[in-house]
């Protein structure tokens, strides 16, 4: 093959020159990949002494065990399998930080980003004048491609508000493609959130002081194999993501996710309570039900979104949703004694719901965070 063609014969030769460049790819479920890129980065980076760094969240399709069968062949080719954890962010920066190399780069492994310009970011470093350098589709020269109106949409809004959190002079820190100095990354490290999609924008709200940026067009691609990894729980990562870099040191982003559920969870809560009580329970009976399918609500939700890495799945979700029950339980009785209390005060009866649903939030938060989702 191309790629086994390209394997340098001397290897003494390659490792007597200092590993100037590590490149980090991030990858669930793209084995299809994995060659071809490979050779497209071997043509991109042939006068420059680099590696891959694959980091896989431990794909079903083999993607790990392909790239370890390559590496013990190719020097260039390393890789991290990590098993009982997912994100993209936190995967960019493990393979960051196993690598030496002094260069870093990052691009996806779905061979939408071109790595013909690898040379050009690589440059923009290694020639002093840029702390981070950003693959773009925003600037002249740049395009997204192929996407419809509609994400293009959505895309342009994200990238706004990006902007404006970060008061940065960047054209598209939403791009999962640039290079950056060893130095920089290491500057930001005590502030990473390391959550979602977007470790670029993440790491330059984390900086002390502003970056020098420098920006390189370049066409975003149509991916040829693999799945989408877009959708809306990314949106929703990068809403909290925004939230953790604006208001995280003041409050926690995850206790913030976890009271908007229990939020939603109030009206599920207190429509269960209102629809029983209209078909004739007393209180305390209704109260029970709506406890009850109040936590279920909160669980699922929780276990989507609040605590996407660290989701559970199969029957480690059924003992989670009963350990979360076996949480909820101390809430859950103070609940229904204060609600039942409340009731027994004042007539209306949302009033005494929700009385009973506050009481129990913050324990909840925490104990389930230790017993449910820990780490």
């Amino acid at each position: 093959m191309l790629h086994e063609n390209l394997i340098v014969e001397d290897a003494r030769a390659i490792t007597a020159r200092p590993l100037e460049l590590a490149v980090i790819i991030p990858t669930f479920n793209e084995a299809a990949n994995v060659r071809p890129l490979l050779e497209k980065l071997a043509i991109a980076l042939a006068d420059c002494h680099w590696e891959a760094v694959f980091v896989d969240d431990n794909s079903p399709d083999g993607t790990s065990d392909l790239v370890r069968q390559i590496g013990r062949h190719d020097i260039h080719v390393r890789i991290v399998q990590r098993i009982g954890r997912r994100g993209l962010s936190s995967a960019v920066v493990e393979g960051m930080l196993a690598t030496c190399a002094p260069i870093l780069a990052v691009i996806d492994g779905d061979m939408q980003h071109d790595e013909t310009i690898l040379p050009r970011l690589v440059r923009e470093i290694a020639g002093g004048g840029a702390d981070i350098a950003i693959g773009t589709r925003y600037a002249d020269g740049g395009s997204v491609g192929e996407w419809d109106e509609s994400r293009h949409a959505v895309s342009r809004v994200a990238t706004r508000i990006g902007q404006f959190v970060l008061k940065a002079p960047m054209s598209d820190p939403m791009s999962g493609f640039f290079a950056i100095r060893r130095e920089t990354l290491m500057a930001a490290m005590p502030r990473l959130s390391a959550i979602g999609f977007k470790v670029l924008l993440d790491i330059v709200a984390s900086l002390p002081a502003r970056p020098r940026i420098a920006e390189v067009p370049y066409r975003f691609r149509t991916r040829v194999a693999g799945d989408s990894k877009a959708g809306a729980l990314i949106a929703a990562e990068y809403l909290s993501l925004l939230a953790d870099k604006s208001i995280g040191r003041v409050v926690p982003v995850r206790l913030l996710a976890f009271l908007l559920v229990g939020g939603l969870g109030v009206g599920v809560h207190l429509g269960v309570l209102g629809a029983s009580l209209r078909l004739g329970s007393a209180f305390l009976p209704a109260e029970v039900v709506a406890v009850i399918a109040a936590i279920a609500f909160n669980f699922a939700l929780n276990n989507l979104f609040t605590y996407r890495d660290r989701r559970l799945t199969g029957w480690k979700m059924v003992r989670g949703l009963l350990s979360f029950y076996a949480v909820c339980s101390v809430g859950a009785l103070a609940n229904i004694g204060i609600g039942t209390w409340m009731n027994g005060q004042d007539s209306r009866w949302w009033v005494a719901g929700l009385a009973g649903v506050v009481v129990g939030a913050v324990w909840n938060f925490a104990a389930s965070s230790v017993l449910t989702w820990r780490k």
